[in-house]
């Protein structure tokens, strides 16, 4: 395992819940533990991918207890601790250290316009729960764009070792890495993730990986070490379903390529509806041709 557990193939991880909408622990630890067994070096429970926002505050704790029970020391786990707040934001990344993970990922002040000072005052707060922190810059969603300058600072203060850069604009990397060369770039939007690493990203935490990690490992290692001869026909292969993750229904679509690849995804709590047709189909013809390209 890494010494800095933020960096290589870490997994947004898909949280399955039964019919009833129950949280299945059972199912989830058993899905760390295919991921791990796959090639994944870390798992990043309590994301978006993962539902944080629909979960209890029981439920949320004990999510991370069952990724770092699964992973039994063969992986790292970097759980998402985004809250509103600072203060919610630092209980749950000392919970995450009391339960044994080795680093957090943390949002701007979710849903709140927080302006430059609020979010160094932000990071600040939860860096001191003792536990690295993974800047999470996804701008698409949030309210706070986590700009290239206002990274630099926050790095250079030294609140974050890393950004998970989710903004699918690849011009950011080269502007970060100018600003702040030693802050490491770890993929956060799948469709951009061969140019991302290109760029010099030294991590790519990604929702497809719940799906293929197999696959995704090798396209990730393939660009890491500049074979695109290699990384190319498989990138082309695997990106119908790489852009799901830049939609808003990402969660259904990696949920459903689960239950169409022999996984468990299931239902997914509100707001989230299930796909419509045209969009099963199309996650469906996707799926279709990665299994007859061998993806796995």
């Amino acid at each position: 395992m890494a010494s800095e557990p933020w960096r290589g193939i870490l997994v947004a991880t898909a949280l399955p819940f039964r019919k009833d909408l129950s949280l299945d622990l059972d199912a989830y630890g058993d899905h760390v533990r295919r991921l791990v067994d796959g090639g994944c070096d870390g798992v990043t429970p309590n994301g978006s991918l993962g539902e944080y926002q629909t979960l209890t505050p029981d439920e949320r704790a004990a999510v991370v207890r069952t990724a770092v029970d699964a992973v039994a020391g063969a992986a790292a786990v970097v759980p998402g601790v985004s809250a509103y707040g600072c203060t919610e934001a630092r209980r749950w990344a000392e919970q995450a250290k009391e339960a044994g993970a080795r680093a957090v990922m943390l949002l701007p002040p979710d849903r709140y316009r927080a302006d430059r000072h609020v979010v160094i005052e932000h990071f600040r707060e939860v860096a001191q729960s003792g536990l690295p922190v993974v800047a999470y810059d996804n701008p698409g969603e949030g309210v706070v764009d986590l700009t290239p300058e206002l990274l630099a600072e926050l790095h250079a203060e030294g609140f974050i070792v890393a950004v998970k850069e989710r903004s699918a604009d690849v011009r950011r990397a080269y502007r970060i890495a100018e600003l702040a060369p030693e802050l490491d770039i770890l993929v956060g939007a799948d469709d951009v993730s061969l140019e991302l690493v290109l760029a010099g990203a030294t991590g790519w935490v990604g929702d497809l990986h719940n799906v293929f990690p197999h696959s995704c490992r090798e396209l990730y290692e393939a660009v890491s070490v500049g074979k695109l001869d290699t990384a190319l026909p498989l990138y082309r292969t695997l990106h119908p379903l790489l852009r799901w993750g830049s939609r808003t229904e990402s969660v259904q679509a990696v949920k459903l390529a689960l239950d169409l690849t022999g996984g468990y995804g299931g239902p997914c709590r509100s707001p989230r509806a299930p796909l419509y047709p045209p969009q099963e189909a199309e996650v469906r013809v996707a799926i279709e041709a990665a299994l007859a390209a061998d993806c796995h």
